[in-house]
């Protein structure tokens, strides 16, 4: 096959005569011929990086190297995922604080569902200018769905919260939720990478904005959170994404178990199977939630808290303690024997959680309930 030289444009080289000849080729020939396009710049401006952010939507942001020590366990995971990435960049967008703290799990949802709609429009927003000025730039999602093929080990592409707390943007908190200084824990995080240096990077803070009320603690209902920085995970998975991931699998089963329709109705209630619907139709509910709802640390949260604190018990607390709702808990679990002694009122429900299949049953086996 023939070849056409076409040397001296910039990143030139020897192409086919039918690859030269198309008119795409051509117009991207002709217009570097014309004059060579502005490089990129080889460091991103913090300044304009960070004015960026905001006037995407986001209510603070901040970057970080991925050379940064604390993010040594997500290194491999970012080049994975857009290889020759130097720098990521913290998004953080505020929640309503009313709205999240409800007892009505639509309203806090709903909160949640929204919030999480404008991150991702916010990075998806940065990524696009960074693509315009010359760089490469990824942001994954910042919720569900994500990678559910490697389900149930790691199913994200970058630990949203770990580079917040890198990049100076929060604090870790005893309900493992972000705090930042100002918003407190009512905010939800996007990451963006990017494929060069920052002028600045964020740093992290030098205290934590929590102050210790372990109203977290009191507010979990099924335990989670313990009181010398425990947590369990699988526990709060169990009820708290029991409509996400393992949950929807543990009620298929049930489906798949149950002999007929009324042995079905009478394994999963109305509700449930309403709830379970109503996740599938439009998104999936968070059943609690509580620990974010009732922290009131963060410089805008923390006043109501300091002017009187039994009224914010009362008005915050209290209702989420009070709600008649099902928790659902793994049998004999610490989860399932700290909710029946600290909220009776609130019925548990014994589930496989959707971790392991069931046992197979032998062809011939004769079902006897």
């Amino acid at each position: 096959m023939s070849e056409q030289d076409t040397a001296g444009a910039p990143g030139s080289r020897r192409l086919s005569a039918r690859l030269a000849a198309h008119p795409s080729v051509r117009a991207v020939l002709a217009s570097r011929a014309a004059g060579a396009p502005a490089p990129r710049p080889p460091v991103i401006d913090a300044d304009w990086l960070r004015a960026l952010c905001l006037e995407a939507g986001a209510d603070d942001a901040a970057a970080v190297s991925l050379d940064h020590p604390d993010l040594a366990g997500e290194r491999e995971h970012v080049l994975a995922a857009l290889p020759g990435t130097r720098s990521l960049v913290s998004l953080m967008v505020r929640m309503n604080r009313d709205n999240t703290r409800s007892p009505a799990r639509s309203v806090a949802n709903q909160e949640f569902h929204q919030t999480d709609e404008q991150v991702n429009a916010a990075a998806r927003t940065v990524v696009r200018a960074l693509e315009d000025a010359g760089h490469r730039a990824l942001n994954p999602s910042a919720g569900f769905p994500q990678e559910m093929e490697r389900f149930p080990g790691r199913i994200w592409v970058v630990a949203h919260k770990t580079v917040a707390v890198a990049a100076g943007l929060g604090v870790m908190g005893l309900h493992r939720n972000v705090i930042h200084p100002r918003f407190g824990n009512f905010v939800l995080l996007a990451t963006v990478l990017v494929d060069a240096p920052v002028s600045a990077y964020g740093q992290p803070l030098d205290y934590s904005p929590c102050v210790d009320c372990r109203l977290c603690v009191a507010a979990c209902p099924i335990g989670a959170i313990g009181k010398d920085g425990s947590f369990d995970a699988l526990a709060c998975t169990t009820h708290n994404y029991r409509e996400f991931m393992s949950g929807f699998t543990d009620w298929a089963q049930t489906v798949a178990d149950s002999t007929d329709a009324a042995d079905f109705r009478a394994r999963v209630t109305d509700p449930e199977n309403a709830s379970m619907w109503q996740s599938l139709a439009f998104k999936p509910s968070y059943k609690s939630g509580y620990c974010l709802a009732v922290c009131p640390a963060g410089e805008d949260v923390l006043g109501p808290y300091l002017d009187d604190r039994k009224a914010y018990l009362e008005t915050v607390l209290r209702p989420l303690q009070e709600k008649r709702e099902t928790l659902y808990v793994l049998p004999g679990s610490d989860a399932q024997r700290y909710a029946e002694r600290r909220f009776p009122h609130k019925p548990t429900k014994e589930v496989s959680g959707g971790w392991r299949p069931p046992a197979r049953r032998s062809p011939d086996s004769t079902d006897t309930r």
